[in-house]
């Protein structure tokens, strides 16, 4: 049996997030000790450990959830969990291309050096003026 300390400690997750987790349901509610304690089980630290992985890589809560549902039949094939995996790859990509939009633009207003001042500043006048902007980001 493992107290929230040790699961905290073990998988890196604070404590408020454990109890979080418990309350959106992706960790059952754990058995208590006499002295009201919860008390998990080695189950719950390996949930814990793939939910926090799961975070790491960028997924949501609804997809984590579909996935631990997922991982409770080993039977079924794959693809729904390819899917959801997919899907994620599919936005990280978007968020990469605007990202470097971002980049091109930043780079392209703070290109302009010299010893002006702030009146005369494009940095200024163009985070002003969206229009001064070569591309939509």
């Amino acid at each position: 049996m493992y107290t929230i300390g040790d699961l905290s400690r073990r998988t890196g997750v604070k404590i408020p997030t454990i109890r979080y987790y418990e309350q959106m349901g992706l960790l059952a509610a754990p058995e208590r000790s006499e002295g009201n304690q919860r008390r998990y089980q080695k189950r719950e630290l390996e949930r814990l450990a793939f939910i926090r992985h799961a975070r790491d890589l960028g997924l949501s809560i609804e997809a984590i959830r579909d996935l631990l549902s997922l991982s409770e039949h080993p039977e079924r094939p794959c693809g729904e969990a390819d899917r959801i995996a997919a899907e994620h790859l599919a936005s990280v990509r978007d968020k990469i291309a605007q990202l470097r939009k971002l980049e091109r633009e930043l780079e392209r207003i703070v290109a302009c050096h010299g010893d002006h001042t702030i009146g005369d500043c494009y940095v200024i006048r163009a985070l002003a003026d969206h229009s001064l902007c070569e591309n939509e980001h």
